[in-house]
């Protein structure tokens, strides 16, 4: 688990990324979870976009993403969500 001062670093850090991936009409599914794992693995952290049009809650979302990529919510602001998890091969983010 993070910590309050771990999530305020990510949270400093997440402010400059852009979304990389939008949660929309269809919610989570299986492939759009792979692919975040995936992108965990290279970057560690990421914002991901919930659309207006997605039929679940954002925290419903954020739940789903974070059981489905054993990932870290980092924080859900607005429609966005930020995940961190820890790279095993790409590590570049040092945790205070």
């Amino acid at each position: 688990m993070l910590k309050g001062k771990q999530k305020r670093f990510l949270r400093s850090k997440a402010h400059h990324l852009n979304p990389i991936f939008q949660v929309g009409k269809g919610g989570v599914n299986e492939n759009m979870i792979k692919q975040i794992g995936e992108a965990l693995e290279a970057r560690e952290l990421l914002k991901i976009s919930v659309l207006q049009n997605c039929e679940m809650d954002r925290d419903t979302v954020a739940e789903q993403l974070v059981q489905g990529t054993k990932a870290e919510l980092v924080q859900v602001i607005g429609n966005t969500i930020v995940l961190y998890k820890e790279s095993r091969e790409n590590k570049q983010i040092d945790l205070p």
